[in-house]
Parts: C-alpha cells; sequence; structure tokens
C-alpha cells in the first residue's frame, strides 16, 4: 500500500480512528514510548529486563493460593526448554490447561511476568492450570527456534499430562500480541505434525504478518504505541535475511498460511484503533473462509496493549470479561 493511499487530515497526518477516551487520558499520563531500533535494541532489551523482572516462585504462590513449579523440557538445538507451571492450590483432579506464550514482540518479555495476571483472571475462576513458556529472544533466537521450544513444551506437557495433574484433552494455547502470533502459528505446526491437539486457540492482539503492508499498518503508523516501525524492527530482529522474502514460511508469520481448516476454535481480539487490526481482522475472515470456528472482537478505540496500559478502563474489563466468557465456553464443550 503506498503511503497516499491513507486518509490524510489538511496538514498532511494519517487520519486514525480516534482513542477511547479513558485510554486517551491513560496514554497522555503515562507518554509514549520511543519506537524500537535495531541499533537501539539491547539498550531497549536491558531496560525491559529492569522493568518487567521475573516474580519469584514465593510471589506466585501468594500465600498458598497457587502451586507453582519451575520445569525443563528436553533442549531444542542445545538450549533447554524453561517452562513455569502454576494451578490453584488443592483442587483435585486433572485441570485443563491454558498453554500461554508472552507478548514482547518477540524480542522482549518473560513467561513470569505474566503469570499473577493470568492466575487472577482465568485459573482462580475456571479451575485451571497455566504453562507459560520461557521461549527464547530475538534476535539471539532467530526464525523458527522460538516456536519450536513452544511446540517442545507443549509435546512435553502433554506427555506428562498425568503427573503433572493435566487434562490433556482441554489444552487451550493463549498469548497476546508476540505470543498470540506464536499461539497461532502452533495451532499450524501440531496440527501439520500430528502432534497434541488443542481444543482453542485464545489469540490476543496476534502479530501475525511480517509484511507490513496493511490499511491499518499505514493509518495507525506515529499513532499506535506500537506502529508499523517497532512492528517492523522486531520482525527483521526474529527473521534476519529472511525478512519480507516471498516464502516465508506461515510457522514463521501466521498470516502467510493458505490453509487453515482443521484448526481449533479461535477467539480473536485487537483494537480498532491498533497497527494489527487488519491483520487480525484478515485473519479470522480466513478461519472463517476454511470453514473454521472463530470469534472475533474489534475493540472501539483501543490501541495496542490497551489493558495492560489501562487495566480499570471500561473498555479493558469488557475485554476481558469477553475472553473469560469464550474460555469457559470452550473448556465445557
Amino acid at each position: 500500500m503506498r503511503s497516499e493511499e491513507v486518509p490524510v487530515r489538511p496538514d498532511g497526518t494519517a487520519q486514525a480512528p480516534p482513542f477511547d477516551p479513558e485510554l486517551t487520558a491513560v496514554l497522555a499520563a503515562v507518554g509514549r514510548r520511543e519506537p524500537l531500533t535495531l541499533a537501539g535494541l539491547a539498550a531497549r532489551q536491558e531496560r525491559d529486563a529492569a522493568a518487567r523482572p521475573r516474580p519469584a516462585i514465593g510471589e506466585l504462590r501468594d500465600g498458598g493460593r497457587f502451586e507453582v513449579a519451575e520445569l525443563r523440557a528436553p533442549a531444542v538445538n542445545g538450549r533447554e526448554v524453561g517452562l513455569v507451571a502454576a494451578r490453584p492450590a488443592g483442587v483435585t483432579g486433572p485441570l485443563p490447561l491454558l498453554y500461554y506464550l508472552h507478548g514482547g514482540g518477540m524480542v522482549m518479555g518473560n513467561a513470569w511476568s505474566v503469570l499473577p495476571r493470568l492466575l487472577r483472571d482465568w485459573a482462580l475462576p475456571l479451575r485451571l492450570a497455566v504453562v507459560s513458556v520461557e521461549y527464547p529472544l530475538a534476535p539471539k533466537a532467530q526464525y523458527l527456534e522460538p516456536l519450536e521450544h513452544c511446540y517442545a513444551g507443549l509435546v512435553w506437557a502433554a506427555g506428562h499430562a498425568a503427573e503433572l495433574g493435566l487434562d490433556a484433552d482441554r489444552v487451550v494455547l493463549g498469548g497476546k500480541s508476540a505470543g498470540g502470533g506464536l499461539a497461532a502459528a502452533l495451532a499450524l505446526l501440531t496440527r501439520d505434525r500430528g502432534g497434541p491437539a488443542p481444543i482453542g486457540q485464545l489469540l490476543l492482539s496476534p502479530m501475525l504478518d511480517d509484511r507490513g503492508a496493511t490499511f491499518s499498518s499505514h493509518q495507525m503508523a506515529g499513532h499506535d504505541p506500537w506502529d508499523r516501525a517497532s512492528n517492523a524492527v522486531a520482525w527483521q530482529a526474529l527473521l534476519g535475511d529472511r525478512y519480507g522474502t516471498a516464502d516465508l514460511s506461515p510457522y514463521a508469520a501466521p498470516a502467510r498460511a493458505t490453509e487453515l481448516a482443521a484448526l481449533p476454535p479461535a477467539y480473536l481480539e485487537v483494537g480498532s484503533a491498533e497497527t494489527f487490526r487488519d491483520e487480525v481482522v484478515a485473519y479470522a475472515d480466513a478461519i472463517w473462509r476454511a470453514g473454521g470456528d472463530a470469534e472475533l472482537h474489534v475493540w472501539p478505540g483501543a490501541f495496542h496493549g490497551f489493558d495492560t496500559l489501562a487495566p480499570r478502563a471500561a473498555l479493558s474489563r469488557d475485554a476481558r470479561e469477553a475472553r473469560t466468557r469464550w474460555l469457559r465456553r470452550v473448556l465445557g464443550r
């Protein structure tokens, strides 16, 4: 898409959809982050690691409310696959599993810092277990290595379900942003390899398309906290020389997939004022065209990461409730 195809104001700036008023106020209060650059990526990763430290197991246990364990699956390319498992304490019987992949643009984040919210929002009310994956980050790990770690962890968890107290027939793949893209790719990969068969995929503002050619990618440039400039750097860090090539595997960028039949039911959400809007809507449409099951939510006036930045906003509460309803429905089938 050419930039002149995007609606512009008289002053030449892009005409973007408005942010929700509550979200606008929060964004103004915290300020906008500088976009990622390849030259500044290492320093940004250091700052992110300092700002998002791994909570200790004792913290995650929350005074005995949860059972938490650090696990190891067999190595991939010489790197051990790190997992952290948690479940409500004292709940007997095999529990359904949310196999969760954290966000961070493939270059930031960790498996531990997402757990407090997952345990509070879903593990307790839905009586499920959570396994979060510490996949290696780009650019040290490129192309399919992060996904192969996620797949190896899934196979290991399903194979050890009995000893972990898990129900291997009720596994939901989930993730946000980069983790949502990995969850979508993992659904494709485990289908094609005949691996564990999840009953659902929870894709929250998933990072699906490396090409940066959608209308919303151009429309939200300079507006969305995660815009096309940062997104391009993240994809380049992950893909290296494969970035933008015509024959890129759909396991790297699920928007490239042409065969979307026989996938587990999907929940997809995105903001109307978000870089990823059009690629997420297109992915839901492709699932429907393939005869699949997808529930799509486009939250009006939401930017990328809105519910993390403004968890008390009405829109954030609505989004959490919709995700929980879908999870409860899928787990009850």
